[in-house]
């Protein structure tokens, strides 16, 4: 009989991954608990569109379910994978988007702010960046919001774009004064002060 492992000490992902694939089903109940708000911010966030942020965040721990067979612990971690995977299925969509219809056509996300005017300001904002990061080309984008809307470091960026952490700081240097460059002419419209 093996001892029931102590509450105080916090289960790793990878660890609740190999126990959903012997068979756990608490297991996957609590990685998925874990993993999912995030995963669904992120997409969130890259796509602008809830309905389609779930179906990429379901799309993902599918695939996480199937690949638990196989997964090797130490190799990676299982956030920094997800994030890769969602990442590549987010922009997978946004590429179909851009041949069929404008982002301008897609809803914008619920904001729970309660002043109308403050909805409607921040609606506008989250226009304009959305505008602003299809506008760069994909890989400066994702880097830009992984790193400034998901507050990843650029190590962990790195791992998910499958690339360096210099060619991260690159991508996002270039990302952030393309996007400068973008908005410069609309502080005044999005309600900034030119401090």
């Amino acid at each position: 009989m093996t001892a029931a492992p102590d509450p105080a000490t916090p289960v790793s992902d990878a660890a609740l991954l190999v126990a959903f694939a012997n068979g756990d089903g608490q297991a996957a109940a609590d990685l998925a608990a874990r993993l999912l708000p995030r995963v669904l911010a992120q997409a969130t966030r890259m796509l602008s569109d809830h309905a389609e942020a779930e179906d990429v965040a379901q799309d993902a721990m599918m695939r996480l379910w199937k690949i638990a067979p196989d997964w090797r612990q130490g190799e990676a971690q299982v956030s920094t994978w997800m994030y890769r995977v969602v990442a590549n299925l987010c922009t997978d969509r946004l590429r179909k988007r851009r041949g069929a219809m404008s982002l301008d056509q897609v809803a914008e996300p619920v904001d729970g702010t309660p002043s109308v005017t403050t909805r409607m300001q921040t609606d506008l904002r989250m226009r304009a960046l959305s505008d602003a990061l299809a506008r760069l080309p994909d890989r400066q984008a994702q880097a830009v919001a992984l790193r400034h809307l998901e507050g990843l470091s650029n190590p962990e960026i790195a791992q998910i774009m499958d690339i360096s952490v210099r060619s991260v700081e690159s991508l996002t240097a270039r990302g952030k004064r393309a996007l400068a460059d973008i908005m410069a002419g609309r502080k005044a419209e999005l309600g900034y002060d030119d401090d």
